[in-house]
């Protein structure tokens, strides 16, 4: 029995190394909100953070530009980089999951950038971790309380 559900999207988050012609389509063409700035030399990112969609489940867009375009993780390739998902217990999902074979990227639970515990699902498995998320980057991000009781 899975010890976990997922609960939703919790996010999208989109690359280009070109964060201004990302501003320009998602904040001035389309109207999404922007609500925060997030920026780490060890993730290689400087993105802007945007939501849309109800204010009780709002999901989150992440428009990232490399720090270093030729630096590590390559976060504006591919462009679509990467989907979050909501989970009511992280820590039971990481360990389920770990022991049905997939296979998550380093670094292990770490605070995101929304604040939130997050991990990711590694596109691609290997020998010891088949498991994989088939070519997407996957984040796990565990769900508030209020969202969990719901």
């Amino acid at each position: 029995m899975r010890p976990f559900r997922i609960l939703g999207v919790q996010q999208i988050a989109i690359g280009s190394s070109d964060l201004d012609a990302l501003r320009h389509l998602w904040i001035d063409m389309l109207g999404i909100e922007k609500i925060g700035e997030y920026t780490s030399e060890s993730e290689n990112v400087r993105e802007d953070i945007l939501t849309t969609g109800p204010e009780a489940v709002p999901v989150e867009i992440d428009l990232m530009e490399p720090l270093d375009p030729d630096g590590r993780p390559r976060v504006h390739e591919p462009a679509l980089n990467h989907v979050g998902l909501w989970v009511d217990d992280l820590v039971s999902a990481v360990e389920w999951l770990t022991g049905q074979g997939m296979r998550f990227t380093p670094g292990g639970i770490r605070k995101g950038a929304g604040g939130h515990e997050i991990i990711f699902v590694h596109p691609k498995g290997n020998d010891d971790f088949p498991i994989s998320g088939q070519g997407v980057l996957i984040e796990l991000v565990q769900a508030p309380p209020e969202m969990i009781s719901q």
